[in-house]
């Protein structure tokens, strides 16, 4: 690790917290103007994934800054009019399109590395390369199947063909349809003012750490690093040219960056009340969010029931600028169930009811059944509280 500066401000807990919130989009008016687009702007990177209880999770993220915005015109802000495209960041996200000059130092990566352990047959790469040409934006299953028997996640060979085109930059993916990724040419989707690798590694990994910064707020090397999955030697490279400045904070045991616009003034406004996606930006990596907000979250989707402690797809509860509980979701027909629910304590009784509500009314629910609170004695008071917010 590269030496740090001496801090041009110190921070306490309490400033860190909200300025990672307004960073966020947590924090103050939200701008409806902007929208969803301006969301995807403001956060750099909106993770995808293929759970889906209340929606998927890169519809819950705008949901959680701006209400209840139609889950069409989040759709359609992702994917119409080339404003996006997807590609490998901090995992699969959602990326606006005039990032795309940014990840010119992955694609070189990719195209540099071996062939993942597999090979494909003679002219499988062009063939795709040459459907896509003359038939348009394809899906894998049009270009020939998905999953034919092949070797590799029994991935057939046009999806293997197509997923390296994807990664070296040849292809782009520009939309979700049915979950499946829709392919196109990059020189036929993407603008020509980003379709170039015309930036060195260098420059990739500053604009990055950058923005990564901005996106954040604040952070620990490790936070900025992880955020467009970069290596921490990466970060040590440019950081002293990102403009993000040195800090402390109060109870940080790492040294911390912020972005300058950041300290320019104090965070203030109104706070969100809302259930957060586990893969949300704002708490997507673990040890951030301990240390933001005393909360211990991990995704349970993949532990086995019997073992799960807060349910398969528990939603931190983000009230007052703080998580002050969770809830593991679940439909049935227009009742939005609790499944199971955990409370910092009976003040979080309300603005549980309140996002409750609120994410039944979004997904077309008409009512909300409470199940099981892990403190027995809120039960009853929460379903209370609902029943009183629905009307």
């Amino acid at each position: 690790m590269t030496p740090v500066p001496p801090p041009a401000a110190e921070l306490t807990a309490d400033q860190a917290r909200r300025i990672a919130l307004r960073a966020q989009g947590f924090l103050g008016a939200p701008d409806r103007r902007a929208g969803v687009p301006g969301v995807l702007r403001h956060l750099g990177a909106v993770q995808l994934d293929t759970i889906s209880v209340l929606a998927r999770s890169h519809e819950l993220i705008p949901y959680a800054r701006l209400g209840a915005v139609g889950r069409r015109t989040i759709e359609d802000a992702y994917w119409s009019d080339g404003r996006t495209f997807e590609y490998w960041s901090h995992a699969a996200c959602i990326l606006p399109v005039e990032e795309w000059p940014h990840f010119a130092f992955r694609r070189r990566s990719y195209r540099a590395r071996p062939q993942w352990n597999h090979d494909l047959p003679d002219g499988a790469y062009d063939t795709v390369i040459k459907q896509l040409r003359a038939e348009g934006p394809l899906t894998a299953t049009e270009l020939g199947g998905a999953k034919n028997g092949g070797e590799w996640w029994d991935w057939s060979a046009s999806k293997v063909a197509v997923e390296r085109a994807l990664m070296y930059g040849e292809v782009v993916c520009t939309e979700r349809r049915g979950w499946k990724r829709v392919y196109d040419l990059a020189e036929r989707a993407l603008p020509d003012a980003v379709l170039h690798d015309d930036l060195d590694d260098t420059e990739c990994l500053r604009r990055l750490v950058a923005l990564a910064g901005q996106s954040l707020g604040v952070g620990t090397r490790a936070d900025i690093a992880d955020y467009h999955r970069l290596k921490a030697e990466q970060f040590d490279a440019v950081v002293a040219d990102s403009g993000l400045v040195p800090v402390t904070v109060e109870g940080w045991a790492k040294p911390a960056w912020a972005d300058p616009a950041a300290l320019a003034a104090e965070p203030r406004g109104r706070h969100r009340t809302t259930l957060l996606s586990p893969f949300d930006s704002l708490i997507w990596e673990r040890a951030r969010t301990e240390r933001i907000f005393g909360f211990t979250h991990r995704l349970e989707a993949y532990v086995p029931r019997p073992r799960r402690v807060h349910g398969y797809f528990a939603m931190p509860l983000l009230a007052g600028g703080k998580l002050q509980g969770r809830v593991d979701p679940a439909r049935e027909g227009t009742t939005l169930v609790a499944r199971q629910v955990s409370l910092a304590g009976r003040k979080a009784v309300a603005p549980m009811a309140e996002a409750l509500v609120e994410a039944a009314s979004w997904v077309g629910c008409t009512a909300v059944r409470v199940e099981r609170v892990d403190a027995p004695e809120l039960r009853e008071p929460l379903s209370q509280e609902v029943a009183r917010v629905l009307g």
